[in-house]
């Protein structure tokens, strides 16, 4: 069974996604605007014209993966450069006091869970992948033996 503390740091950073990014797209409540070096920056990014659309269609998509639990470890690997660029910017660039306790809670947030489904993230960062223990695993469960022939053949072959 899942630690209380990994479901609701999940349901939690999938609320707070999940409700801006429909915000986003939809218009529900209005954002108060940007001032100093962030509006710069903002005004750069919307004159693009696809980057905000596309931003809160990963925003919805990541958030609900997280509220129903489902595809978790890649909603975290779709969030990881957004939360630290969120990070960077209200750390960095004068922000409001409420930005930064958001900034804040959603860093935390992102890694909290990276380290608890850190399992899934493993092969991620081996730095060789080896083909041929895959083909023996997914053969094992038919023919063992012939598993291991057809991957010795195959590797002299190479």
């Amino acid at each position: 069974m899942k630690s209380m503390a990994i479901v609701v740091g999940r349901v939690l950073l999938g609320l707070v996604f999940s409700v801006i990014g429909l915000n986003g797209l939809l218009h529900i409540f209005p954002l108060p605007p940007a001032q100093g070096a962030a509006a710069v920056f903002i005004r750069g990014l919307m004159a693009s014209r696809y980057f905000f659309p596309l931003l809160f269609i990963v925003y919805v998509f990541s958030g609900a993966g997280l509220l129903i639990g489902r595809f978790v470890p890649l909603a975290l690997i779709m969030l990881a450069p957004i939360i630290a660029n969120i990070a960077v910017i209200h750390f960095f660039v004068p922000s409001s006091g409420a930005e930064i306790c958001l900034a804040t809670l959603v860093t935390g947030l992102e890694i909290h869970l990276v380290w608890s489904y850190r399992v899934a993230f493993r092969p991620l960062l081996s730095a060789r992948y080896d083909f041929c223990s895959t083909e023996i695993r997914a053969g094992e469960h038919n023919d063992g033996e012939q598993a291991v022939r057809t991957a010795q053949i195959s590797s002299s072959q190479r």
